[in-house]
């Protein structure tokens, strides 16, 4: 089997620098680029290393201080919590990546070809692997703010997926209570038992009926009292969304 050393190496620093990009984007890390590119060089020792006489155990003992060498290179030392955690982020996505890799490698990579087999590792590849962050990080911004929300009203329970809206800061004038807006054509508010609360928004402003529930429980844990929910007349535009919670009441989320 003929093995390109110059490639090789190559392949290996383009994709020592995503996966440190990866680590710096996902942990949100201050450093530069130069580092990140300073860092990858360091990962050519690993390389190298296979083609010394090593054992098995000695080879994986290069490869993990090369790896601390890494990331101490790319984003410093400031503490052993903080290094351990650059560290596992970017064993994890090691992980990933290589797995695309693999399946690359199994479906598409012929033998034959080698501008084939790089263009497939070093364009679909990190292609894959930066949706995969760019994902990653839109569930995180967007699951973690979806509570579990059970409202009790009229001796019913209502149980809800709710999102947090840290924009909507709604409340009635009166008594200034923050407002749960709600989706549901099974609340029926009729104008007698309600309280019309003003609203305004950049395309629209008018009245929403709301009442005032028994009680509302987020996450099966947290109690809310003294709170309005309002009848949306319109679905909100957040997948599997019903509910939209008040920023007031982030406080008592934490």
């Amino acid at each position: 089997m003929k093995v390109y050393i110059d490639v090789l190496l190559f392949v290996n620093f383009f994709f020592d620098f995503f996966l440190l990009l990866g680590v710096k984007t996902i942990l949100k890390r201050k450093t530069t680029i130069i580092r990140i590119i300073l860092a990858s060089f360091i990962g050519e020792i690993s390389i190298i290393a296979l083609f010394l006489p090593l054992s098995t155990i000695s080879l994986l003992l290069v490869k993990i201080l090369i790896s601390f060498i890494l990331i101490i290179s790319a984003f410093k030392y400031q503490d052993i919590v903080y290094f351990k955690k650059n560290l596992l982020y970017f064993y994890l996505l090691s992980i990933i990546l290589g797995g695309v890799v693999y399946f690359l490698k199994l479906t598409f990579i012929t033998k034959e070809d080698l501008l084939l087999n790089l263009i497939i590792l070093l364009v679909i590849a990190p292609y894959l692997f930066y949706s995969y962050l760019k994902e990653n990080k839109n569930y995180k911004i967007n699951y973690t703010l979806r509570h579990k929300l059970d409202i009790y009203l009229n001796n019913k329970k209502y149980t809800y997926i709710a999102y947090l809206d840290t924009g909507n800061k709604l409340e009635d004038p009166y008594k200034k209570r923050p407002i749960i807006l709600v989706y549901d054509d099974n609340l029926n508010f009729s104008y007698e038992n309600s309280i019309l609360v003003p609203y305004k928004t950049l395309d629209n402003e008018g009245l929403i009926k709301c009442q005032k529930v028994e009680k509302a429980i987020v996450d099966d844990s947290i109690t809310l009292k003294d709170i309005l929910i309002g009848k949306s007349t319109k679905k909100f535009n957040i997948e599997g969304i019903d509910v939209i919670l008040p920023n007031i009441i982030k406080e008592e989320l934490k």
